[in-house]
């Protein structure tokens, strides 16, 4: 880490920042002459900050506040070392932390512990998630209180429609793509392909596989942070928010994953298109755990705006091979490829807390031996099926109230998390909706 700053003397001040509930960057500004403070001493933040609302606020009626005294953690670099900040104009670069109690015992309350207890639990088990997301975001121009999509650079016209694998509408932002693939090469997130998708000016781009899921959490942690800095370079904001607007496809960020053995071999793959009973086992495990942890898939009031039917986004707990109106869908292709595409999520989304979730209800599922129910076919949205939670109240007394996530989450953060969405619920519900949307629009 040191030598990284030594090779690039241009960056003066680095942030130093670790993942609060919502998936906010909280953290300080520092020198970079004295970044070996850090590095060989730490940094410390009261607990309570990775448990702030969306409006960065403290909870209420925390204990980790005044009851506590609002003890500080300690915060350590994670291991990804220092990442540069291309969205900004001074050259600048992040220390991404995570936070541990004075014993030197991780705090449970941090998201990306609470995901790494996950991934070993499965290397217990001899077993390796391999994990690769899809991130949907819109751009937006938001300079007057009705969103719209930004004029082309190239042309000055605003396409007022959605515009499915258009290369056009790609390569009307070609310059702003071109600066993302370059800052994420250079800040290391292996960014894949880029199409535009069904909403109003709306992209969605792939990161590849990896097989280290907490890795792959942070690239998508990265990654957010990266194009709303970036786009606001451009004179424009990008936004991950579920819903922004009302007649057009919400943003998701699916998640696609396999299981390796020791041996390297995926547990999924039997050679055929139907897959081990293993890969039918984290399905249930998904399936069974997918009402309780909707809070996380869905964590605010917009969220819900985009879990409609017939809106590209799944309503019905079901899996499926090879359908996108299925909760669960199982891809086609090469059986040495064979892994499961969690579909719920928006991109609105914490990344660590959801992977967390999805890879600790499929190793339920492969703990509990279960069959999932028959896959579905044709259309989900038409069929009789039990139902993801549709408002924001009942998806927070699911997860407060569930026999499940107790075996995928330790108990701070379950509380942490229900105390801050009852917040956030109650200050929102005097919002008007224009309120709201210009709250989430550069948050999450």
């Amino acid at each position: 880490m040191r030598n990284w700053l030594r090779k690039n003397p241009q960056v003066r001040t680095i942030r130093v920042a670790a993942s609060d509930v919502n998936g906010q960057a909280r953290g300080k500004r520092v020198p970079a002459r004295f970044a070996d403070k850090v590095l060989d001493g730490g940094t410390r933040f009261p607990l309570s900050v990775l448990n702030l609302d969306i409006w960065g606020e403290d909870i209420d009626d925390s204990p980790l506040v005044f009851e506590a005294g609002d003890a500080d953690g300690v915060l350590w670099p994670t291991g990804r070392g220092f990442v540069p900040m291309p969205w900004l104009e001074a050259p600048s670069a992040l220390l991404p932390l995570w936070m541990f109690r004075e014993t030197g015992e991780p705090y449970e309350g941090d998201p990306r512990h609470a995901l790494n207890a996950v991934v070993e639990r499965y290397k217990a088990r001899g077993l390796t998630p391999v994990v690769a997301m899809e991130l949907e975001f819109f751009l937006i121009d938001d300079s007057t209180r009705n969103l719209q999509v930004p004029a082309s650079p190239r042309s000055g016209k605003r396409r007022k429609a959605g515009e499915i694998l258009s290369i056009r509408l790609i390569d009307q932002f070609d310059r702003f793509f071109t600066d993302l693939y370059d800052a994420c090469e250079a800040m290391d997130i292996p960014a894949d392909t880029v199409i535009s998708e069904a909403g109003l000016g709306q992209f969605e781009m792939n990161l590849m596989h990896c097989d280290d899921a907490l890795r792959a959490a942070d690239d998508a942690w990265l990654f957010k942070m990266l194009v709303k800095g970036l786009a606001r370079r451009h004179g424009f904001a990008a936004s991950f928010m579920a819903k922004p607007y009302p007649d057009y496809s919400g943003s998701g960020m699916h998640t696609h994953f396999s299981v390796l053995d020791e041996r390297g071999n995926n547990v999924f793959d039997d050679g055929g298109p139907r897959g081990t009973d293993m890969l039918h086992h984290a399905i249930a495990g998904c399936l069974n755990g997918m009402y309780d942890s909707t809070l996380l898939f869905a964590p605010h009031w917009n969220s819900y705006d985009r879990l409609v039917p017939e809106a590209h986004a799944p309503t019905g707990i079901a899996w499926a091979y090879e359908n996108r109106t299925a909760a669960i869908r199982v891809p086609s292709g090469s059986p040495a490829a064979r892994r499961i595409e969690h579909r719920v999520a928006g991109g609105d989304v914490n990344p660590y807390l959801t992977l967390a979730a999805i890879l600790g209800a499929a190793l339920t599922g492969i703990e509990d031996g279960k069959a999932p129910p028959d896959p579905v076919k044709g259309n989900a949205y038409a069929l009789d099926l039990p139902q993801i939670p549709g408002d924001w109240a009942t998806a927070i007394s699911a997860f407060e109230t569930s026999k499940i996530m107790p075996r995928i989450f330790h108990e701070e953060l379950i509380r942490n998390l229900v105390l801050t969405k009852k917040q956030e619920r109650h200050y929102m519900d005097e919002l008007t909706d224009a309120e709201r949307v210009e709250i989430y629009l550069d948050t999450v």
